[in-house]
């Protein structure tokens, strides 16, 4: 499986990547919530994928979204890179707005606050999470005109 995510590596970091990304999450996200986190396009290539579970700040509604993760400490940390495009995601607007969410994580869904990491603390994330998936640097060259947020969900 690691050798299937390294390969995949170089593609993740593709515009071509980014457009096929987008058409497939909503397939992610129904494989996700179907299979309670356990299948899902990243999880076959060997990416750490939950589905974070949000309220819109705007409809109130609830939202789900697929998302590449990598634990720390007792939580978890996730990127709002939006493929590099201009916009930070929704998700991460409504987490701002609403830090109570919760996370499908390989079958178990957890309670969690989403902490937006600033500082110190997200220059530290941030490295590690480029480690683990490069993409995120390229995605962070593309969207230069925005800092991209970085969170770490916290179980509640």
């Amino acid at each position: 499986m690691a050798d299937l995510r390294r390969a995949f590596f170089g593609i993740g970091k593709t515009k071509f990547y980014a457009t096929v990304g987008r058409a497939l999450a909503p397939i992610d996200t129904t494989l996700l919530r179907v299979s309670r986190g356990r299948l899902g396009v990243g999880v076959t290539v060997g990416l750490r994928t939950l589905l974070l579970n949000t309220v819109g700040k705007r409809s109130g509604q609830p939202r789900q979204v697929p998302l590449v993760f990598l634990r720390q400490r007792d939580g978890f940390l996730v990127v709002g890179s939006n493929w590099g495009g201009e916009h930070h995601p929704a998700w991460t607007v409504n987490l701002l707005a609403q830090p109570e969410a919760t996370a499908t994580v390989a079958g178990t869904t957890i309670p969690v606050r989403g902490k937006l990491l600033t500082g110190t603390e997200r220059a530290e994330a941030w490295d590690a999470i480029i480690t683990y998936w490069p993409a995120y640097a390229t995605y962070a060259e593309r969207a230069d005109h925005r800092e991209i947020r970085v969170f770490r969900l916290e179980p509640r």
